[in-house]
């Protein structure tokens, strides 16, 4: 009877690891496919920014803004079918909303409410994919330790938290390539 007991014990623990495993497995294949489809838009955005003129080092603002817009139209152009959901799809956004509930559930919670609470307050314009982030929607800081949780992206986009959305934005064309919606809760 004891080792009849011993093997149910010890197989039940196998199944416990396996589904553990399977979870695992399964949330670095989800994360592949995020690096995956970031890793696609970034080449689309080289193939653009290949096509167009470089921004050659200055301090002009109108140069600036000139080459920002030029890229974003590129891009637009290049992803005239775009809309919410094509890097965050819903696998992709249930595992960033389980990365953000931990860490909004974490040691650094507060903290963390409170640097969103402290932002500059957010125009009520609503945020969508393929658009540029409005000039009167200030850039308000992420909270780093909310950023450590996150898969690292490339030196050309970053995330950006508006209001309860995280955003996926393109640094250089200004342009916002996904998003989140209410998850920053």
């Amino acid at each position: 009877m004891r080792r009849a007991m011993a093997i149910l014990a010890v197989c039940s623990a196998m199944t416990r690891t396996a589904a553990s495993a399977e979870t695992v497995n399964q949330g670095a294949l989800i994360l592949r496919d995020f690096e995956r489809r970031v890793g696609d838009y970034v080449k689309l955005r080289k193939t653009v920014q290949s096509a167009s003129h470089r921004l050659k080092a200055t301090k002009s603002p109108e140069a600036i803004e000139h080459y920002a817009h030029s890229l974003a139209r590129g891009i637009r152009a290049a992803r005239r079918g775009a809309r919410q959901g094509d890097i965050f799809t819903p696998e992709i956004t249930a595992e960033f909303r389980r990365f953000i509930d931990l860490t909004m559930h974490g040691p650094d919670a507060a903290a963390i409410r409170a640097s969103l609470r402290h932002a500059e307050p957010l125009a009520p314009r609503p945020l969508r994919v393929n658009d540029a982030y409005p000039p009167a929607t200030p850039l308000q800081s992420t909270p780093p330790s909310l950023l450590l949780n996150l898969p690292p992206l490339p030196p050309e986009l970053e995330y950006r938290a508006v209001g309860h959305s995280l955003i996926l934005r393109d640094i250089d064309a200004n342009l916002i390539v996904d998003s989140i919606a209410n998850a920053i809760t």
